[in-house]
This record gives C-alpha cells, sequence and structure tokens, in this order.
C-alpha cells in the first residue's frame, strides 16, 4: 500500500515539476540585439564519410536554392581521395575537403577540421550552414533561413521532415521524434525568445561565432546538444525556423535507432555533467533565465513521473502476488489499476503523437496509412527510450557509429 502512495505521490511531483518550471521559463528575454543586412557570402559544411548513396541528392537540391548558392563555397567533408563521393562531388563544382586526423572519429571532428582549415587561410563567411549528407534540402529552405539570420539570430534550425517516413514504422516514429522536439518544444520556445534544442543538421551558425572561435567546438558524442547548452550559457540567441524545410533520412530498422538513440542518451548525461554546474551559477538576473532553468531541469520530472508510475505497478504485482488468485477481488482491482495506468499513459503519448502530425499535416511527408499507424505505435517506441536509457548509463564505452544511408529522393 505504501510503494504505491508512494508512486502515486511521484507522478503528481512529476507533473507540478513541469507546471512549475513552464511558468518559470516564460521569464526570458534573451532577443538579438541588432538586424543584419542581407546575407551574401555563405558557406555549407556537409560531413559527407562514404554517402555516394545520396551525396548527389543533396547537391542537386542545393543547386536549385531560390537563393543562389556559389558552388564553391559548398564543403564536402571526406576521409579519402578513392571516397566515390569525391567524384560525385567535383561533377558538381563543390569543394572537397579530405580529413587528416582521421584518429578522431565524430561529426564535431570532422566539422572542426574544415573550420580550423579555412580560418587557417583565413576565408570567413557571414553564416555557416551544416547539413548531413542524407539531406534534402526545400527550393526556399534558405531563402527562409535567411530571415532569421538578418533578424540577427546566432543560430537558427529549420523544419526537419521525413525523407522516408513511409518506408517503416520505425522510420516513421524515429521522424516524429523531431516533430516533437521542434512542434512542442522549439516552437515555443522561439516564441518566448529562450534557446532552441539543437538536432545536428539543417542550421546555421552566424559567422562572428565562428571567427571568434576559430574552429568548431562541440567534438562530443551528441554534439548538437553541446551546442545547445552552449548557447544556453553564453546568451546566444537561436530560433526555430518552420518555413525553412528540409527533409533528413530515418533509420529504418529498430538495431540501427536503438544504437542511434543509446548515443544520443549517453551524449546527453556526458554533456549535463559538464554544463549544468556552469547553469546554475548564471540564474540570478540573467536575460536567458527561462532558457537556463528550463535546461536545468531537464528531463528530472519525466524521470520522476516514469518511476512514480513503475512503482506504481510494482506495488499492484505484489498485491497480485501476494493474494495469488485471479478470482480474488484484490486481484481484480489491482489489475484494472493496472490496465487503467498504462491505458492512460498509452493514450496521452497517442494524443500527443496526433496533436503533432495533425498541426503540421500538410508539410509532413506521411501517407495518410503511415499516419494512423505511427499514432498507434508511436507509444510503444517512446518506452524503448527506458532500455536506451539504461544501456547508456551502464554500457562504459559508447562510440560513434556510422549510420549508413541509402534512401534516394523520389518525391
Amino acid at each position: 500500500m505504501i510503494l504505491e502512495y508512494v508512486g502515486i505521490s511521484l507522478i503528481i511531483i512529476g507533473l507540478v515539476y513541469i507546471f512549475i518550471i513552464a511558468m518559470l521559463a516564460r521569464n526570458n528575454k534573451n532577443y538579438p540585439k541588432e538586424k543584419r543586412d542581407e546575407l551574401k557570402k555563405f558557406a555549407i559544411l556537409i560531413p559527407a564519410r562514404y554517402e555516394s548513396k545520396v551525396i548527389e541528392d543533396l547537391l542537386i537540391s542545393i543547386f536549385k536554392q531560390t537563393k543562389k548558392v556559389n558552388m564553391q563555397d559548398v564543403f564536402v567533408i571526406v576521409e579519402s581521395d578513392d571516397d566515390p563521393t569525391v567524384k560525385i562531388a567535383k561533377k558538381y563544382d563543390v569543394s572537397v575537403f579530405v580529413r587528416k586526423d582521421l584518429h578522431l572519429k565524430s561529426k564535431g571532428y570532422a566539422l572542426n577540421e574544415v573550420v580550423m582549415y579555412l580560418c587557417k587561410e583565413n576565408i570567413y563567411y557571414e553564416a555557416y550552414f551544416i547539413l548531413d549528407a542524407d539531406n534534402i534540402l526545400d527550393k526556399d529552405f534558405i531563402f527562409n533561413m535567411e530571415k532569421s539570420y538578418i533578424d540577427g539570430y546566432d543560430i537558427a534550425t529549420g523544419f526537419r521532415n521525413f525523407k522516408n517516413g513511409n518506408d517503416s514504422i520505425i522510420a516513421a516514429c524515429s521522424g516524429i521524434t523531431f516533430s516533437f522536439l521542434n512542434s512542442n518544444g522549439n516552437e515555443v520556445k522561439s516564441r518566448q525568445s529562450r534557446n532552441i534544442t539543437l538536432s545536428g543538421t539543417g542550421l546555421f551558425i552566424v559567422g562572428d561565432l565562428i571567427k571568434k572561435w576559430k574552429c568548431f567546438p562541440f567534438h562530443s558524442l551528441t554534439e548538437d546538444y553541446e551546442m545547445t547548452l552552449y548557447s544556453i550559457e553564453n546568451n546566444l540567441t537561436s530560433y526555430y525556423n518552420k518555413e525553412a524545410m528540409f527533409y533528413d533520412e530515418q533509420p529504418v530498422t529498430y538495431k540501427n535507432t536503438l544504437n542511434q538513440r543509446i548515443r544520443w542518451v549517453k551524449g546527453y548525461f556526458d554533456n549535463r555533467k559538464i554544463y549544468i554546474p556552469k547553469l546554475r551559477k548564471k540564474l540570478k538576473s540573467n536575460p536567458n533565465f527561462g532558457s537556463v532553468i528550463n535546461e536545468i531541469s531537464g528531463m528530472r520530472p519525466y524521470i520522476i513521473m516514469i518511476v512514480g508510475a513503475i512503482l506504481y505497478i510494482l506495488s499492484q504485482i505484489i498485491n497480485i502476488v501476494y493474494n495469488y488468485s485471479f478470482d480474488n477481488f484484490i486481484t481484480f482491482i489491482s489489475l484494472a489499476k493496472i490496465l487503467l495506468i498504462v491505458g492512460l499513459a498509452y493514450a496521452l503519448f497517442a494524443l500527443m503523437t496526433l496533436f503533432v502530425i495533425k498541426k503540421d499535416i500538410d508539410k509532413l511527408n506521411l501517407s495518410k496509412n503511415m499516419q494512423f499507424k505511427t499514432v498507434l505505435f508511436s507509444p510503444l517506441f517512446f518506452v524503448t527510450y527506458v532500455p536506451c536509457a539504461l544501456k547508456a548509463l551502464f554500457k562504459k564505452d559508447v562510440k560513434w557509429e556510422k549510420v549508413e544511408h541509402i534512401r534516394r529522393w523520389n518525391k
């Protein structure tokens, strides 16, 4: 009985925690200081190690941008001249950068090497776009992102759509994770002048920051989340531009998404160990208070609620085992309570998924049939973050592993 009350109490505490943080996070005044002129000189950086199966579609989409791109300012980053990606890149007259420090394995190190080379050559740009080789840009992507640059933002990211969401339910559910991040998170954060959560690609960094760093200083397992925390700590301004659309390939098998998410979770906790103590010192008189308090909170209220739900279910299982009879009324009540809390959790996630899909239904590259499947299966997909988190916490050697991209663009 005590365990049941503890579980219910933790669920309530988690809900109250979320409400309080949501109210406090509104207190944010971290706006851009001044507007900029039109974007004239910008670079596009594309880590593309053995990405010959997908790189051409991206380069075509860059070439077809309504905001004209100087293809020489597109840098395709490879690890060998023998990479078939090189031949395709040269066909589109882009710049090919061959890495030398191959013992440093991560996207962050690839970006760092090309940025350090450009700085050494005294080549600077007004903005640096970061894309993945499997991305496809909507024809107005850079045109729309330029608006965020002109508005004065230091960092901005676009609307991440699904390149292959209809290939499998895993791909659809994986992609909907980013829709949650943007529609339920970044859109609200942008309205409240808070720092958005970056997701690795489809973004730009203003050139003044690169000139200051003279490198790309984010090299962790999740360089995007590291950059998110850095931007909060240093009061940089960031924005979610939902009009700037790009498409991204999602993993189609559970094994691939499992490996990917273990790395994300591991990187999440590693970066928080470094940055959260710094953020706690920046709470007072901070124009970015809302971003700081929101990030210090992190996933804590949700973890509290999950622990509460597990304890509640465990208490009911103990009741069933103790009474040891399915004819017993207490057993019936305990089973009903388990079904109720599981059903409520399932319904909540399904409704949230439905809300996200309906909100962006005119944009999302999902068939009606896959939309229906995603609403049904997304709660189960989100539950699998629990074993991902456990593996990330107890697995010591989590490394950056290449995810093979093969999906051509046939929209």
